[in-house]
């Protein structure tokens, strides 16, 4: 008989560090390591964005929450600006995380297509909370994480034809 279990016990995700001082760039591959159980020799290239800065592309594999784990890991240097996914996977949402220096970290539930999630009960809450539509708006932004793609936008475009590196971590 199959097991029904609805929820699935592995994912994919990518951990995009957006730009890194040339001197952390030792420290976020150990900690992506250490996270997950898994060696992490990245090909850093230069951010275009960013005069001394560092750029790299990690694709993974882990349990689901790992993307949870890979952002507590790498929030601890506050120098660094990164994104990490949390692919949908069976009867789980995807998750995108988002840090910039200022801005601090956010967290938005994400669907298979990427775009962000905001659930029933929170936009009740908004609403409820700001019946001002410019209050709403601007809460509407702070939930869809608008102030962070913002501040990365021009990082992202720095890492055209970088090289991606795999991250395998055993489950099970």
């Amino acid at each position: 008989m199959r097991n029904l279990n609805q929820f699935a016990d592995v994912t994919t995700g990518v951990v995009f560090v957006h730009s890194a001082p040339v001197a952390l760039c030792p420290h976020v591959e150990w900690a992506l390591s250490s996270t997950l159980d898994a060696r992490a020799n990245l090909k850093w290239s230069a951010q275009e964005a960013g005069p001394g800065l560092q750029r790299a592309t990690v694709d993974w594999v882990g349990p689901v929450g790992t993307g949870a784990r890979l952002a507590t890991a790498l929030r601890e240097w506050s120098a660094l600006r990164f994104e990490i996914t949390e692919h949908a996977s069976e009867g789980v949402d995807g998750e995108r995380f988002c840090f910039v220096p200022g801005l601090g970290l956010w967290r938005g539930s994400m669907s298979a297509n990427g775009d962000v999630i905001i659930g029933e009960v929170q936009l009740r809450s908004l609403m409820e909370s700001h019946a001002d539509g410019m209050e709403l708006a601007g809460a509407l932004d702070a939930a869809l994480g608008t102030a962070w793609d913002e501040a990365l936008e021009s990082f992202r475009m720095g890492g055209a034809g970088a090289e991606v590196t795999w991250l395998h971590q055993r489950v099970g």
